[in-house]
C-alpha cells in the first residue's frame, strides 16, 4: 500500500464520532478549545450551546473522575464531588422524569420547589442525612413542612465541595410554555444555591431556551452574567480532530503523529496531548491538513483551500459549526477516498470532502428531527426547489401541503415556537436555529449543512443528496 492509503486507514481507525449520548468519552477524544475553558469554570453557572457542541460530552466528562483529572490539569478547581441532576437518562432516580414533572406540576408543585428537593437530596445523600425519599410527592411535603430541618441540611458543616450539572432540559416537557417554568424554576434553584459556600450548579441550555423568559425573575442578571457559550472556531475543529489522530490506536496513531514535527504534541500518562500552536490556526496547523488534504478543492486555487473549506461549508445559518459535523464529514471523505480515489496521492481527495459534506448534512437533518420533529414536516414540501428564493415561494409551497396554517403541524416533542404567526413565524424559528437566512437583497437561503440534507439545490453549490 502507499503512504496515502495507510494514512486513510489510520483515519479510520481514529475516534471520530462525538455522539456520546451522556456516555463516558475516553481521555484520548478529551480536548478543550481554549474558548471552552470559560464554560467548565465553576462560576460559570449557565452554559449555552447548540446541538452538537459540547453539552452532553461535558456533562459525561465532568462526572468521570479521570477525564476531570485530566482536565483539572487546566482548572485545578474541579477536583470537586460531581453530581447529575438531570440528564439525557430518564431512568436515573436522582430527579423527576417527564412524566414525573407533568404530574408534580399537575398537582400544584412549584418548578423551583421541585428542584430544590433534587438539590436536598444530593446533600443528603452526601452528609448521610436521613430525608424522605420514597417519592417526589414525599420529599416535596417534607420540604414544605419541615422548613427548619431543610434549611439545616444546608447549613450543615460540610467536609467537601459539590458540583450539581443540569442538561437535556429539553426532556423535562413537551410544552413550550412548561418547560419555560421548568428551566425558569431551576436557574432560580441554582442562584439559590450560590448562597452557600461550596456547593454550585451548572445548567447546560440550548440556544432557543435561552432566548426565551427563563431569565424572567428578580436577580436573574447575576446568572446572565456568569453565562459562557459554547462555539467552536474553525482552528478549534481541527484542534479536535488532531486530537482524535493522534490518539489512534498502535501503529495507526504512529503514522499519524509522524505527520507532525515532535514539538506539536507532547505524551502525558498514555496519552498524547496537543501543543498551543496545534489548538490555534497557525501555519503548522494549516500545514498538517493539508498534508491529508492537498493545498486546494480542486486542480488550482480557484476552488477554495480544504482547511476552511472544510469548515465554512459546515457552518449554519449564524456561522457556527458543529465538531459532530465536521469530523463526520473527515470520516465520510476518508472512506469515500478509499472506495473512489484510492490511488489518490493525499489521504483525502477533494470531491469526497464534497461528499464528506454531504453525509454530515444528512447526520445533522437527523439530528435536528430528533430535537424539532416539526422541522423536517415543513421542510419536505421544499425538497427540489433551487435556493435562494423569495418567501412568496415557499408560502405557495407550504400553503399547499398545510391549508390550516402552521398551528395544524402535529409534533410529539416541543412544537415550533412561533407558529401562531403563519408561515412567516415559521421562517423566524428557522432562522433562530440557523437552518435559514435572509440575504442583502430580502431573498431566503440555507446554508450547505442543511441544504443539502434537506434536498434543496443551489447553483454551483454541493449537489443535495438523492432522496
Amino acid at each position: 500500500m502507499t503512504e496515502a492509503q495507510h494514512l486513510r486507514h489510520a483515519i479510520l481507525s481514529a475516534a471520530l464520532e462525538t455522539s456520546n449520548h451522556g456516555e463516558t468519552p475516553t481521555t484520548g477524544t478529551l480536548y478543550i478549545p481554549l474558548s471552552h475553558l470559560k464554560a467548565l469554570r465553576l462560576d460559570a453557572s449557565v452554559v449555552v450551546g447548540g446541538r452538537g457542541v459540547g453539552k452532553s460530552f461535558w456533562t459525561a466528562a465532568l462526572r468521570a473522575p479521570e477525564l476531570r483529572a485530566t482536565i483539572g490539569a487546566a482548572l485545578p478547581e474541579l477536583d470537586i464531588e460531581l453530581f447529575t441532576g438531570h440528564s439525557e437518562k430518564q431512568d436515573d432516580p436522582a430527579y423527576p422524569t417527564e412524566d414525573e414533572f407533568a404530574q408534580l406540576l399537575a398537582r400544584g408543585y412549584q418548578t423551583l420547589d421541585i428542584w430544590k428537593a433534587v438539590i436536598h437530596r444530593w446533600i443528603a445523600a452526601k452528609n448521610q442525612t436521613t430525608v424522605p425519599t420514597q417519592s417526589w410527592p414525599e420529599t416535596l411535603e417534607w420540604q414544605k413542612n419541615s422548613p427548619h430541618e431543610s434549611a439545616a441540611l444546608m447549613r450543615q458543616p460540610r467536609s467537601w465541595k459539590g458540583l450539581i450539572l443540569f442538561d437535556a432540559l429539553d426532556r423535562t416537557s413537551r410544552d413550550w410554555q412548561q418547560m419555560d417554568e421548568i428551566v425558569r424554576g431551576l436557574l432560580q434553584a441554582i442562584l439559590w444555591l450560590k448562597s452557600f459556600n461550596g456547593l454550585y450548579g451548572k445548567v447546560f441550555l440550548r440556544e432557543d431556551q435561552a432566548e426565551r423568559t427563563v431569565f424572567n425573575f428578580p436577580d436573574a442578571s447575576k446568572l446572565k452574567a456568569s453565562r459562557a457559550d459554547l462555539n467552536w472556531a474553525r482552528h478549534d475543529l481541527h484542534g479536535l480532530l488532531w486530537q482524535r489522530l493522534i490518539n489512534a490506536p498502535q501503529q495507526h496513531g504512529e503514522l499519524l503523529r509522524e505527520q507532525l514535527p515532535a514539538s506539536l504534541y507532547s505524551q502525558r500518562n498514555g496519552i498524547y496531548l496537543l501543543n498551543d500552536e496545534m489548538k490555534r490556526e497557525t501555519e503548522q496547523q494549516r500545514e498538517a491538513f493539508a498534508k491529508l488534504a492537498g493545498p486546494w478543492m480542486g486542480k488550482d486555487k480557484r476552488r477554495g483551500v480544504p482547511y476552511t473549506w472544510s469548515v465554512s461549508h459546515l457552518a449554519d445559518g449564524r456561522g457556527q459549526a458543529s465538531p459532530r459535523s465536521f469530523l463526520a464529514a473527515i470520516k465520510e471523505a476518508t472512506e469515500e477516498t478509499c472506495d473512489r480515489y484510492p490511488d489518490h496521492p493525499q489521504a483525502l481527495h477533494y470531491e469526497s470532502i464534497k461528499r464528506g459534506i454531504q453525509k454530515a448534512s444528512g447526520i445533522r437533518v437527523s439530528e435536528l428531527e430528533e430535537d424539532y420533529p416539526w422541522i423536517s414536516t415543513v421542510m419536505e414540501p421544499l425538497c427540489g426547489l433551487t435556493l435562494p428564493c423569495e418567501f412568496d415561494v415557499f408560502e405557495t409551497h407550504w400553503q399547499t401541503s398545510f391549508p390550516n396554517g402552521p398551528s395544524s403541524i402535529q409534533s410529539h416533542r416541543l412544537p415550533a415556537q412561533h407558529s401562531e404567526k403563519g408561515w412567516q413565524g415559521i421562517v423566524e424559528d428557522l432562522k433562530r436555529l440557523g437552518i435559514m437566512e435572509t440575504k442583502k437583497d430580502g431573498r431566503l437561503d440555507m446554508p450547505d449543512l442543511y441544504r443539502v440534507g434537506f434536498g434543496l439545490g443551489r447553483r454551483g453549490g454541493v449537489k443535495p443528496q438523492n432522496k
